[in-house]
């Protein structure tokens, strides 16, 4: 009951994890034509819940849920495999993706004003806005190794769409 729990936990907290990845994705089309001040305006703005509610559920999900999920599967095969390939996934969205190339921007466009934007901000907002495009790819990827891991583990009766040919147990044939 705890491992489900857990997995439970985890999946729930990689979907919102991935979720705030996936509203920076949907957004960057529109973006990308905004003007240097309307751009700075947003930025600055818009996406307190991002840092202050998103980021510590990521680092709930980075530092927490996933390398425990890993540990309590270790042994059961190819659920570990699985779960171990999404954890990392994830890890990389955020260790490498998110330290080394969102966070940086970031400190950089709160300094700025929306009079005060540097002529080279396109450099800035390009490394921002596709640095969330990654971040979304890897933690879509993590979720869905996630949830694979679980189907995996769910044996064929419980499936929906298996039946079951015979009434007979020793005569029973799946289809």
């Amino acid at each position: 009951m705890f491992l489900r729990t857990w997995r439970f936990i985890t999946i729930i907290v990689a979907a919102l994890t991935m979720g705030s990845a996936f509203g920076h994705a949907l957004e960057f089309p529109a973006k990308m034509n905004y003007d240097a001040a309307l751009w700075t305006t947003i930025n600055q703005s818009l996406y307190w819940g991002f840092g202050h509610i998103a980021g510590p559920i990521e680092g709930v999900t980075v530092f927490l849920a996933t390398p425990v999920l890993t540990f309590l599967v270790r042994k059961r095969q190819p659920a570990f495999q699985l779960t171990l390939f999404g954890t990392v996934c994830i890890a990389l969205a955020f260790f490498i993706v998110f330290l080394v190339f969102t966070e940086p921007m970031n400190r950089e466009i709160f300094q700025w004003t929306p009079r005060s934007v540097p002529a080279d901000w396109t450099k800035v907002r390009n490394q921002w806005e596709y640095s969330h495009i990654a971040r979304f790819v890897l933690q879509l990827l993590g979720f869905g190794v996630l949830l694979l891991s679980v189907l995996v583990e769910t044996p064929a009766e419980n499936r929906p769409g298996t039946h079951i040919v015979s009434e007979t147990p020793k005569l029973a044939k799946r289809i």
